[in-house]
C-alpha cells in the first residue's frame, strides 16, 4: 500500500493560530491548477518516525495546551485551535497532511486517487479500516462526510476549500468516485481538509459535536472545558499513523506561566505556544525551538472609510511600521517582516513588487499626495496576549509620522468581529490569521482572504474594480497549465501588495518546547496547535 501521494499531477513539480473563526459560510473560489495545487512537493512521512525500540507504549503522553476548547469536535464545524489539533489524532481524511512537514500521505485511502479523466477521480478506502465504536467505515460514510460538508444548509467552514467538487457517490463496497466542476490537480491534498465520520452517528450534530468518532489513532475518552482533554490508543487502528502511546492527557493552561511552569515541573512532556520571554530561560531544562509558519498579523483597513479608501493612505501606514522594531522587542527576533503575501520559504513565495520597509518619510510623503495633512483614528486589535505587546509599538511608530495620532483598543475576537468589523464600526485593524491550518497550498491561503465575500466585501469593505480584476485573476488561475498559474500567484501577490485593504505585517515563528528525554519523535509545528502523530514516550 503506497502512504504517499507520489502519482498525482504535478505534485512532484509544485512549487496554517490564532486563527480567525468565521461567523458563518465562506464564498468559495475557484481554486488554483498547477502548481499551486500541491503542498510542496512528494510525501516523504511513510510509518512511524520512532525508535520502536526506544518507544515504551504502556506510557501516557501529557502536554500543555495554550488555547481554550472554544468549539466542539464535530469536523464539520469545528473551527477552534484546540479541538481542531485534537482531530488531528480522532479523524482520518481520505489524504492527510502531515501536521510537522505539511506533505500528503493516503491515510484512510489504500491507495493514491486514480485519476480516470480531468474531472473524474475514484478513491478505494484501507481495507479494514474501522471507526472507534467498531464500525466498519464505509464508501456510505465517505460519500456522507462530503456530501455534509458540501450542503449549503449546514453553512461548514470547510465548504469553501472544495468548490471544485460537484458530486461524491460510492461505485462499490472499497471504491468512492468524486466528480468535478472543474479539472483540478491539486485533488488529492486538498480533499485532506473534509475528515471521515460515520453516517450512524453523524446525523445527530448535538451529540456528535460533544462525543465525536472517527477512525483516527486515538479515540476520545472526555473533554472539560478549561480543564483537560483525554485520548486513549484505538487498538483497532490499522492505519499508517498508529498511536505510539497507551494515552494522552492534555492539560488546557492558558495562562502563559502555568504551561512554563508545567514542562519546568516535569508534569507535562510538552507545551505549545512558548511565551517569547521564556524562551530562553527554558532552554537549560528542555528543548525549545522556534518553526517559521505562514501564521501572519496583519492590517485591515475599512476601505469604505475615508481616508482609508485611498490606497497611498493604506500604503502609509504600512511604510510607517518599524516592522524590525517591532519584531525585536515585542517578539524577542520570533518573527520574519513581510516581504510578500507568503513567508519566506513557502513553496510559493515570491517577492511582492511592494516590499513596506520602514521609511516614515515616504509615509509622510504618501499621506501628503493623498491630500490628508491630518489622520487621526482608532486601531483596534485581538486580545491576544503576544498582539497586546505589539500594538504598543505600532502606535510608537504610527504617532513619529507628522499629523498622524493614533489611540488602540483591543477586543476579544469573537466581540471585535461581531459588534465592530462585522458593522462597519471601525477604521484599521490589526489582528493575527492563520490558514494554513487547514492545508499549505497558494489557492487556498489566498481564497482564506480575498475570496468570496466574507473578508474582502463584509469585512474590509473593498469593493473596487480592482476586487474585481483580483477575483477574475483567482478564477483564471482554476484553468491554467503549470507554467502560467505561478506567473498568475505573481501578479496577485503584487496585486493586493500594492491595493493592502488587508495585507501581512509579519510572519511569525511559533515556539514550543519538549522533553527530548522523554519524547520520540516530536516536532514543532509551523501552524498553531500541536500534533503527537508519530510520537511516543520513552520514559
Amino acid at each position: 500500500m503506497s502512504n504517499t501521494i507520489n502519482n498525482l499531477p504535478l505534485v512532484n513539480d509544485a512549487s496554517r493560530r490564532n486563527f480567525l473563526k468565521l461567523t458563518g459560510a465562506v464564498g468559495a473560489a475557484a481554486a488554483f491548477t498547477a502548481s499551486l495545487s500541491a503542498c510542496g512537493g512528494a510525501a516523504t512521512t511513510t510509518g512511524t518516525t520512532a525508535s520502536a525500540a526506544a518507544v515504551n507504549k504502556d506510557l501516557t503522553i501529557e502536554a500543555g495546551i495554550s488555547y481554550a476548547l472554544s468549539t466542539g469536535f464535530d469536523p464539520l464545524s469545528s473551527s477552534g485551535a484546540t479541538p481542531m489539533a485534537a482531530n488531528l489524532h480522532i479523524f482520518e481524511g481520505l489524504i492527510e497532511l502531515h501536521p510537522a512537514t505539511r506533505q500528503p500521505y493516503n491515510a484512510l485511502a489504500a491507495a493514491d486517487p486514480k485519476k480516470v479523466n480531468d474531472t473524474t477521480y475514484q478513491v478505494t478506502i484501507r481495507e479494514g479500516a474501522k471507526f472507534h465504536d467498531g464500525s466498519p467505515v464505509t464508501t456510505e460514510d465517505v460519500a456522507f462526510s462530503f456530501t455534509r460538508v458540501m450542503d449549503p444548509a449546514n453553512k461548514s467552514l470547510f465548504s469553501q476549500f472544495i468548490p471544485f467538487i460537484q458530486d461524491v457517490k460510492p461505485v462499490d463496497a472499497k471504491t468512492v468516485e468524486f466528480t468535478l466542476k472543474y479539472a483540478f490537480p491539486g485533488f488529492g491534498p486538498r480533499i485532506s481538509v473534509v475528515k471521515i465520520v460515520p453516517k450512524a452517528l453523524a446525523t445527530d450534530l448535538k451529540a456528535f459535536d460533544a462525543k465525536p468518532v472517527g477512525s483516527g489513532p486515538y479515540k476520545l475518552i472526555s473533554a472539560v472545558k478549561d480543564d483537560k482533554i483525554v485520548f486513549e490508543a484505538f487498538a483497532d487502528y490499522n492505519g499508517p499513523k498508529p498511536a505510539l502511546a497507551k494515552g494522552m492527557t492534555w492539560l488546557l493552561l492558558s495562562d502563559a506561566a502555568a504551561r512554563v511552569t508545567a514542562v519546568q515541573s516535569g508534569r507535562v512532556q510538552a507545551i505549545e505556544d512558548v511565551p517569547y520571554l521564556d524562551i530562553d530561560g527554558l532552554k537549560s531544562k528542555v528543548k525549545v525551538e522556534s518553526v517559521q509558519s505562514f501564521g501572519l498579523m496583519f492590517l485591515m483597513f475599512n476601505c469604505a472609510k475615508a481616508p482609508f479608501d485611498n490606497k497611498l493612505v493604506r500604503q502609509a501606514l504600512h511604510y510607517g511600521l518599524d516592522k524590525e522594531a517591532i519584531i525585536k522587542k515585542a517578539l524577542f527576533g520570533n518573527a520574519k517582516a513581510a516581504s510578500s503575501y507568503f513567508q519566506e520559504g513557502h513553496p510559493d513565495y515570491v517577492k511582492a513588487k511592494n516590499v513596506y520597509g520602514y521609511d516614515a518619510s515616504k509615509a509622510a510623503d504618501l499621506l501628503k499626495q493623498a491630500g490628508v495633512t491630518s489622520l487621526e483614528f482608532e486601531l483596534l486589535t485581538t486580545d491576544t496576549a503576544w498582539v497586546k505587546d505589539v500594538a504598543p509599538l505600532i502606535l510608537e511608530s504610527w504617532n513619529k509620522i507628522p499629523g498622524v495620532k493614533v489611540t488602540v483598543k483591543s477586543i476579544q475576537s469573537g466581540a471585535l468581529y461581531a459588534d465592530r468589523v462585522g458593522k462597519g464600526d471601525y477604521t484599521v485593524v490589526a489582528a493575527p490569521g492563520d490558514p494554513s491550518v487547514f492545508g499549505n497550498d497558494a489557492d487556498l491561503l489566498l481564497s482564506w482572504f480575498y475570496s468570496g465575500a466574507t473578508w474582502m466585501e463584509k469585512r474590509a469593505y473593498w469593493t473596487t474594480p480592482e476586487r474585481t480584476k483580483l477575483q477574475e485573476l483567482m478564477n483564471k488561475g482554476s484553468q491554467a497549465t503549470a507554467a502560467e498559474a505561478k506567473g498568475i500567484v505573481g501578479q496577485i501577490v503584487d496585486l493586493v501588495s500594492e491595493e493592502v485593504p488587508l495585507y501581512p505585517i509579519f510572519h511569525r515563528q511559533l515556539p514550543s518546547a519538549w522533553d527530548e528525554k522523554k519524547l520520540n519523535g516530536f516536532k514543532p509545528l509551523p501552524t498553531t496547535g500541536m500534533s503527537f502523530i508519530d510520537v511516543g514516550r520513552t520514559s
